[in-house]
């Protein structure tokens, strides 16, 4: 009797086919967005910490590297630079030299590395180099890299949106060959049944990760810099995807520094309230500390406010059962806090 045993490139090989039946199979499904780089310019900006230590000449030397002009690889005598950050990690630049001298060279490099110095730690860790030329052409991530077009660096800049791009072109570089094809991450896609957006239902092995990756940071971190329809977007849509990531225990430096204190404020105002029952059925009731001094409003999922200064027992007969967002404001701090409530009359 002959048994199959099937290795580990028939198992890859059957993981690609089963993905692509299943982005096919749920293409009728509208997805919430085209990109996530467009959801919002804010969930990273230049106010925002970079570890970005210094960049160092090296001189100049060959290299071999990815340029979109030529849509090919290409060898380049380049200008090289060590870019070290704060926490002792480091990459080299490659600089074309298109750029004609030293200093020209190491504005770029600096520039650049201070972007690449905001990044979470998960995301630099397979960064070992940066890759810098000219022209209006998209950035790219993979190969232990990250490829930067300056003029097209100048289109994200203007846009606001040069960090959340290097997030996802960081994600394939460091996320992908170790998330990608793990079970785990496999079993979310298909638990939630639906894809962020249609970039990454079209290509669900290569884009699914990067373009999720954003939505977790955003939802998780930057909940403020979001609007209430896009968390209730990201949260309904890939709850699983979202729940996979949170079990990473990624290392998230420098972003988790500057994100305690929102944490801290949120776990507050998780202990001064509680929301009886979830699901709602009829009433709502409200339970909070009695020295707490809160304000709490009734959104639905496109953020429209449909009741205010609600009291600590609300009747909601007359609202259709569905998902609705409890908007939490601290008086004290300014902090909005929303949490998500199902109704269920009967």
């Amino acid at each position: 009797m002959c048994v199959f045993v099937p290795n580990a490139k028939f198992v890859q090989c059957l993981i690609v086919i089963l993905l692509i039946q299943f982005s096919c199979s749920i293409k009728i499904l509208a997805q919430p967005y085209g990109g996530t780089l467009f959801i919002d310019p804010d969930i990273i900006t230049s106010e925002d910490p970079s570890i970005f230590k210094n960049a160092t000449y090296l001189g100049t030397g060959s290299r071999v590297v990815y340029d979109r002009r030529a849509q090919n690889w290409i060898t380049i005598n380049a200008f090289l630079f060590e870019v070290e950050f704060e926490d002792g990690s480091s990459c080299e630049a490659i600089v074309n030299p298109e750029f004609t001298d030293e200093t020209l060279s190491a504005i770029e490099v600096e520039k650049y590395g201070f972007y690449i110095g905001q990044l979470p730690k998960a995301l630099r860790v397979d960064i070992k180099e940066l890759w810098i030329h000219k022209g209006v052409n998209p950035f790219g991530g993979g190969n232990h890299s990250i490829l930067i077009h300056t003029g097209q660096a100048d289109n994200y800049i203007s846009d606001g949106i040069i960090e959340e791009t290097l997030i996802h072109e960081a994600s394939h570089t460091s996320l992908d060959a170790f998330h990608a094809e793990a079970q785990g991450w496999i079993a979310a896609q298909m638990a939630d049944a639906q894809f962020i957006s249609t970039y990454a239902r079209d290509n669900p092995t290569r884009e699914d990760i990067a373009e999720s990756f954003l939505t977790w940071i955003a939802v998780r971190f930057k909940e403020d810099k979001i609007s209430i329809t896009d968390f209730g977007n990201i949260v309904e849509t890939i709850p699983n995807r979202l729940s996979y990531f949170d079990q990473q225990n990624f290392d998230l430096a420098p972003l988790e520094s500057v994100s305690d204190v929102k944490i801290l404020q949120q776990n507050r105002i998780e202990h001064d309230i509680k929301i009886f029952p979830n699901p709602i059925s009829n009433y709502l009731q409200i339970f909070k500390k009695e020295d707490s001094n809160y304000q709490f409003q009734l959104l639905d999922l496109n953020g429209f406010i449909l009741l205010k200064d609600l009291k600590e027992k609300t009747n909601l007969e007359s609202y259709p059962n569905g998902v609705y967002f409890l908007q939490i404001i601290d008086n004290k701090t300014n902090l909005n806090y929303s949490k998500k409530i199902v109704l269920e009359n009967k």
